[in-house]
C-alpha cells in the first residue's frame, strides 16, 4: 500500500515508518523533524532562525495576526507540496495539529488532502482538545500532565501549548478532524483512557520501536550512571522538579555515582547519552511509557516513567518488573534510587525484563502490521 505519515511526534511516525517498509509498503513521512529533536523526515519543514528568535516582533505579529509567524509558515510550507499529496491508500495524522499551521487553513488543506486520497486516520499520542479537555475535568486520573497547572493557576503561561487545543478553533478543527478520518488510534495508557467510550476510537496500539543490533544484544554496562533528560518546553509538565530535587539528595548520600542532566538535546545525541546510563529519569506524571522511555528500555535500562496500575493490569505485570513508577514524591524517588544503587543485580535484573518486554510488545514490524490491520478493518 501507498502510506503517508503526516507529522512526528518523538521518533514514533519515524519507526511506525521502518516497520511499515519491512512489510513491503510505500511510506512517506512529512514533519518538521519535531524540533530541536531533529527526527528525519522525508519532506523535511525546516524552521528558519527568524521563527525561532525571540522578541517583541514576535508577540506583536501574533497579537495583530493572532496566530504565531510559524504557524502561518507552517501553512505555506505545507500548501506548497498539497497538489502532490495523491493516490495513498491511508494518511495518518500524528495528532490534531499534524500540520502545525493556523488552524482554519488547515480544516482546508486537510478536506483537499482527504479529497486527494482514500482513508485517513488520527493518531492519538500527545496533547489534543479530547485530552486537554479530559485532563483538565476528569476526576478519575490520579494526575497527569496538567496536575501542576490545576494545582498552581500562576503556571497558565508555561501551559500555552497545551491550553490552545481547547480554544474555539482548535475545538473547531478537532471537530472536523473526526468527521474526515476513520477513527483515532491511541498510542498507549494515558490516551486510550481518556479516549475509552468514543465511537470513532479503534483502540491502543503500542508505540512502535525500531530495534538495532545493539538494542537486542546483551547489557554489559557496569556501575551506576543516573540521566535527566530535560527538555525546557515540558519541564513542569513532566514534573522533572521531583527529579531534579531528588538527584540533589542523591548525590549526597551517593558522592561515587555518576549523574549526568543534559537539555534539549538532538534525539540522536539523547540517544548517546541513553546508552551510557544505568538509570534513566524520564518523566513523573504518566500511566505509561512514552518513545525515549521505551527507547531506553530497550538498550536495558531502568526507567523512572509511567507504570501505573492501569499499564500493569494491561500488560499483566508486576510493580517494578520492566520500570519504575514515578511518583510526585521525592522521598519515594530517592528511596527507590537508593533501593538500585545498593543492589545492582536488582538494576541489572528489571534492566534485562524491561528489555524483553520491548523486544514482545514494541517491535517496530509487529506494531506495524497491528497498524495495518486497524487501518484496512475501520476503512471496511
Amino acid at each position: 500500500m501507498k502510506i503517508l505519515l503526516l507529522g512526528e511526534y518523538s521518533n514514533l511516525h519515524n519507526s511506525l515508518k521502518k516497520g511499515l517498509v519491512e512489510l513491503g509498503h510505500e511510506v512517506t513521512l512529512i514533519s518538521s523533524g519535531d524540533g530541536f529533536k531533529s527526527f528525519e523526515s522525508d519532506i523535511l519543514f525546516n524552521k528558519p532562525a527568524i521563527v525561532s528568535s525571540s522578541g517583541v516582533l514576535k508577540k506583536l505579529f501574533t497579537f495583530i495576526f493572532r496566530y504565531p509567524f510559524s504557524f502561518y509558515l507552517r501553512s505555506l510550507q505545507f500548501q506548497s507540496v498539497l497538489p502532490k499529496l495523491k493516490d495513498y491508500d491511508f494518511i495518518q495524522l500524528v495528532n490534531e495539529h499534524a500540520i502545525g499551521g493556523v488552524p482554519w487553513i488547515e480544516r482546508r488543506q486537510l478536506k483537499r488532502l482527504k479529497k486527494q486520497n482514500k482513508h485517513m486516520v488520527l493518531l492519538c499520542c500527545g496533547e489534543d482538545y479530547n485530552i486537554i479537555h479530559y485532563c483538565l475535568n476528569s476526576e478519575n486520573l490520579k494526575y497527569s500532565n496538567l496536575t501542576p497547572l490545576l494545582e498552581d493557576k500562576s503556571l497558565t503561561p508555561d501551559y500555552a501549548y497545551s491550553l490552545k487545543y481547547i480554544t474555539p478553533s482548535f475545538k473547531k478543527l478537532s471537530k472536523y478532524i473526526e468527521e474526515v478520518t476513520i477513527g483515532t488510534i491511541a498510542s498507549d495508557m494515558d490516551y486510550h483512557l481518556p479516549l475509552q467510550g468514543n465511537s470513532n476510537y479503534l483502540g491502543m496500539i503500542p508505540n512502535p520501536i525500531a530495534l538495532s543490533k545493539e538494542s537486542e544484544g546483551s547489557n554489559q554496562k557496569k556501575g551506576t550512571t543516573i540521566l535527566l533528560g530535560i527538555n525546557t518546553n515540558n519541564y513542569t509538565k513532566k514534573g522533572l522538579k521531583y527529579f531534579d530535587e531528588a538527584l540533589t539528595r542523591i548525590e549526597k548520600k551517593y558522592p561515587n555515582v555518576i549523574i549526568k542532566k543534559t537539555t534539549n538535546l538532538p534525539f540522536k545525541d539523547y540517544m548517546a547519552e541513553v546508552k551510557k546510563a544505568d538509570i534513566l529519569l524520564d518523566q513523573i506524571y504518566c500511566y505509561d511509557q512514552g518513545y525515549n522511555a521505551l527507547q531506553a528500555m530497550a538498550f536495558g535500562k531502568v526507567v523512572f516513567t509511567g507504570a501505573e496500575q492501569a499499564f500493569l493490569a494491561y500488560y499483566n505485570l508486576k510493580e517494578d518488573e520492566v520500570a519504575i513508577n514515578a511518583l510526585p514524591d521525592v522521598d519515594y524517588l530517592v528511596h527507590k534510587l537508593s533501593s538500585l544503587i545498593e543492589s545492582p543485580k536488582k538494576t541489572k535484573t528489571i534492566g534485562a525484563n524491561a528489555k524483553a518486554f520491548v523486544l514482545k510488545h514494541h517491535k517496530a514490524k509487529e506494531v506495524a502490521k497491528k497498524y495495518v490491520e486497524t487501518w484496512i478493518n475501520a476503512a471496511q
